[in-house]
């Protein structure tokens, strides 16, 4: 594969529009590049995270017409960071009613992070709708996964983690995530806001292999306490469903790209995901982590579009 692309230039949103969905929940979508194009719907990280404009540009214009739309309590979206009736089976449906609404028979499915979780979702339930998948930094949020953010990194980060864990009291940090989630979902912005800071910070500096900027900004309080309600929950999901959902899929042509240093996402999951869906290609970026502005990484996205391309209706 072709690893020298690059993003995309900028563009703009030739439709916009807010679809209301159950539970009360109303998403902000756009659509971008050709209004004739390939489908291809692009699901962003967190969950909490919401898109940007830089989102846009992992796909070649001319050929895709590119959906991106901000999940449940995330983004532009409203209700703002709301937990309530925010689960992973909830914003499933709410892909199916986003397709529906705009017409699309199938689309390529694009998830990085979260994303990566939300998109195997989808394509266990709706396999029939995905043209192809092309999925990044995998995270299954087993219990082993959740063990190894709010623990286990420490062997590798104990400097981020350290910060992140002193927030909390002492007599609190036997759970670390419960102990997040009270002051995150405290109405108070003098309890929550800090505690969002706080678990933004850890995040971001455990993103790369070369530190960077980033993180924080608006979207930090919805980032932060969706993670930690869909931590809580399993992501609403039975242990290794992802994985063990596969068969159900596996004719979905594949791209999965995962950074070799993805200390937020470790690559075990991308590489027992890979043994359960052999038909789909794996890729070890040799010089990134978790992000998908590192080089070795957005190389192998742009070309990983680019290559199903060729899928695209004459």
């Amino acid at each position: 594969m072709n690893t020298t692309a690059t993003l995309y230039p900028p563009i703009s949103p030739h439709d916009t529009g807010v679809l209301s969905v159950s539970g009360g929940h109303r998403l902000v979508y756009e659509v971008c590049g050709n209004p004739k194009g390939f489908p291809v719907i692009f699901l962003h990280g967190g969950p909490g995270a919401g898109c940007a404009p830089y989102h846009r540009q992992f796909f070649d214009p001319n050929v895709y017409r590119v959906v991106l739309f901000d999940q449940r309590g995330s983004g532009r979206s409203t209700p703002y960071a709301s937990i309530e009736n925010n689960t992973t089976w909830d914003l499933v449906q709410d892909i199916e009613q986003l397709r529906t609404h705009l017409g699309i028979e199938r689309w390529l499915v694009f998830g990085g992070s979260w994303g990566s979780t939300l998109a195997l979702a989808y394509l266990s339930r709706h396999a029939d709708r995905c043209a192809a998948a092309v999925l990044r930094g995998i995270w299954l949020c087993r219990p082993i996964d959740v063990k190894w953010w709010l623990e286990d990194i420490r062997m590798v980060y104990p400097d981020y983690w350290l910060d992140y864990a002193s927030y909390i009291p002492a007599e609190e940090r036997h759970d670390l995530l419960a102990a997040y989630s009270r002051r995150l979902n405290d109405p108070n912005p003098e309890v929550h806001e800090p505690a969002a800071a706080v678990w933004d910070r850890y995040e971001t500096r455990c993103s790369r292999l070369l530190p960077s900027g980033g993180g924080g900004g608006s979207s930090r309080l919805a980032l932060a306490r969706l993670e930690a309600h869909y931590m809580t929950h399993g992501a609403f999901l039975e242990p290794d469903e992802l994985v063990r959902s596969v068969p159900r899929f596996r004719h979905v042509p594949g791209v999965i790209i995962h950074g070799r240093y993805d200390m937020l996402c470790p690559l075990q999951g991308a590489m027992e995901l890979a043994s359960e869906w052999p038909e789909a290609v794996l890729e070890i970026a040799p010089d990134a982590g978790h992000s998908a502005l590192e080089p070795g990484i957005t190389q192998r996205l742009v070309a990983a579009t680019n290559r199903f391309r060729e899928l695209a209706p004459a």
